[in-house]
């Protein structure tokens, strides 16, 4: 989950808590649902005082506390945002891009697919073993699919995402969370490798999180540019200031829709033709929250500033208006609580992570 800079929707907060913000990467842990729409984070956890004078003494105790602290990482990182060379790490050892396992399991997996089938060997050295890390190779394939023949060319896509990604290192870690996601749940999905080229949802998920950090720099152009390519190449349409964890899993992800002020936590799994929308006209805070470890089914629908709790279950085709509880299944048109909203039934494991989609054998229509 993330920090992010000031809601344009959101109070003035505290001069000091400003400053900090504007020193605190925008792509850091954090909690969706704390009422502060200005500094998504979980101030319980650390302090007792709601101000935000106090919140932003609870900042700088938390870097303090770091690593130990969960929602709050400083990592600090020259500008490279103007530099025109663009390097992207030379290597994936650094401890906060996540390791060399993940890359190292993609080359080998390719290996072997071009040893299998020779037509793809130029395909997957292109793409993938002529490049010396993960960031360099997604930052070349996104490029390549979302690149306009001489308006937007396929060499400065390459070097914008290369520079965000060289710039935000922790977001490689939260494109490698998302990797292992799709291999871990998806049972179609045999190798990262094939995650990696094939997948659209992934790939328009790691073009969103790039649209994202420009728009949080106040790139609003180019974010809007990423955001209509990726809805014409991919048939997924997620608005630059949307906030979305790591390890998450768009599964066949045609039709996906996420609003504006949306917050999707970690380790979410969501389906084909979710939208996660307004109500109407009005401004502000006005898309769903959904928590960590959630499963949406395919074709639902989640309207409005409503809160779809940690764990929680949303049926195929549901139409969800109201909060649901964590660790509960809501299902139908308008959506219900499997179980009745007194005694609901209460999830074991995370949806999210089980990928149970249809166990509520109790619901009456």
């Amino acid at each position: 989950m993330y920090i992010y800079p000031p809601s344009p929707h959101a109070s003035n907060p505290d001069p000091k808590l400003s400053r900090l913000l504007k020193s605190t990467p925008s792509v850091l842990p954090s909690h969706p649902f704390h009422t502060f729409s200005f500094l998504l984070l979980p101030i319980h956890t650390f302090c007792n005082g709601p101000t935000s004078s106090v919140m932003a003494t609870c900042v700088e105790n938390c870097r303090a506390k770091a690593p130990f602290c969960k929602y709050v990482i400083d990592i600090s990182q020259p500008d490279l945002l103007h530099r025109s060379d663009c390097a992207v790490p030379s290597d994936d050892s650094s401890e906060v891009s996540g390791g060399a396992d993940v890359w190292a399991k993609i080359k080998e997996e390719a290996r072997s697919d071009a040893e299998e089938e020779p037509v793809l060997r130029n395909y997957y050295s292109d793409l993938i073993l002529s490049h010396n890390s993960l960031e360099s190779a997604l930052s070349a394939h996104l490029a390549s699919k979302l690149s306009l023949p001489n308006l937007v060319p396929t060499s400065s896509l390459q070097e914008l995402f290369a520079s965000i990604f060289a710039k935000v290192p922790e977001i490689g870690r939260v494109v490698r969370a998302d990797l292992r996601a799709a291999r871990d749940r998806d049972p179609a999905c045999a190798k990262m490798v094939h995650c990696f080229l094939y997948y659209k949802g992934f790939l328009a998920l790691q073009a969103h999180r790039v649209a994202h950090r420009l728009w949080a720099e106040g790139r609003t152009a180019a974010a809007l540019l990423l955001q209509s390519r990726t809805s014409e190449a991919f048939a997924v349409d997620i608005h630059p200031a949307a906030r979305i964890g790591a390890g998450v899993l768009l599964d066949h992800a045609t039709g996906v829709v996420i609003g504006e002020t949306a917050v999707v936590g970690d380790g979410v799994s969501i389906l084909h033709g979710v939208t996660l929308g307004g109500t109407g006209k009005e401004s502000g805070d006005r898309h769903p929250k959904i928590g960590d470890g959630v499963l949406v089914g395919a074709g639902t629908q989640i309207l409005g500033n409503v809160e779809v709790g940690e764990g929680a279950k949303i049926g195929a085709g549901s139409v969800v208006l109201r909060a649901v509880p964590p660790r509960t299944t809501a299902v139908g048109n308008p959506a219900r609580l499997v179980g009745g909203k007194e005694s609901p039934v209460r999830l074991e494991g995370r949806a999210g992570s089980t990928m149970d989609h249809t166990s509520w054998s109790d619901y009456v229509i």
